[in-house]
């Protein structure tokens, strides 16, 4: 009876939707509105999974996924509101989260790309990284460990940390992959494929901003050529109705020629 009252009781993606909107009411950009509800979903599937635990690599996907699939987003003080919002929805702190996600990247930077995958099959403790290493250490020692798209997207951003330009060649990155997988005991070809459409989406990302850009760019051009072609109409508008010095005079002699003829014809 106890066992159904639990259940019963689990927020639903609804319950997490309407806190979200609660902690921010805006309207979401339509480029961006997509990004945000589906890392809301897989936030809050995670947190009413019994298996689930966060951790840093958790905190530092969740956060590198969020700036890096926002990138752009105008205006950009409300990133940090809605980056808050996702967390809270999901009783989270977000102060927490960057904080964590912060510590663990200070290490990546610290290593090269084949010492940080060293350690993070030997993790050693590193002054601030207490936790840290005892979540690795866990992680493989755990049957019931729930791996997630946000902790595969964390190891991805501290492997770009230590050696970005690695990354690029794909035999050597998957032989990365492959061997922390191994380390750790993750499902190889789920963090592959969650890996290799997180890198889509980012190239998509990168498009979908040049063509806002591209687009911003012609509509500027255009307003500054309908602008100069306006000043240009009233120039000559301006010229036409309002002589020069010397037409005046040329104006003011004709007359007094025509005055003066017109008399001597009187006569």
């Amino acid at each position: 009876m106890n066992q159904i009252a639990t259940v019963t009781n689990l927020k639903t993606v609804s319950d997490t939707k309407r806190a979200f909107y609660t902690h921010y009411n805006k309207p979401i950009n339509s480029v961006y509105r997509r990004v945000v509800e589906e890392l809301l979903v897989e936030m809050h599937l995670l947190s009413v999974n019994a298996d689930f635990e966060s951790d840093p690599i958790y905190y530092l996907g969740v956060v590198n996924c969020f700036e890096r699939l926002m990138q752009g987003y105008q205006p950009d003080k409300d990133k940090e509101a809605i980056f808050n919002a996702l967390c809270r929805s999901v009783d989270g702190d977000p102060e927490s989260y960057r904080a964590q996600a912060g510590n663990l990247l200070a290490i990546a930077k610290e290593k090269s790309l084949e010492e940080l995958v060293s350690w993070l099959g030997n993790p050693t403790a590193i002054e601030g990284s207490e936790n840290i290493v005892d979540t690795l250490k866990s992680i493989a020692a755990n049957s019931n460990f729930k791996y997630s798209r946000p902790f595969a997207i964390g190891i991805y951003t501290l492997l770009e940390e230590a050696d970005s330009q690695s990354l690029e060649d794909k035999d050597k990155r998957n032989q990365i992959f492959e061997n922390i997988a191994k380390t750790l005991v993750l499902p190889e070809e789920k963090m592959k494929k969650d890996l290799d459409l997180y890198r889509s989406n980012l190239e998509k990302m990168d498009q979908v901003l040049k063509a806002i850009e591209d687009t911003l760019q012609a509509s500027r051009k255009q307003r500054e050529k309908r602008a100069q072609e306006k000043q240009e109409k009233e120039a000559a508008a301006q010229a036409t109705a309002e002589p020069t010095a010397e037409s005046k005079e040329q104006v003011e002699a004709d007359s007094k020629v025509e005055e003066k003829s017109g008399i001597e014809l009187d006569k």
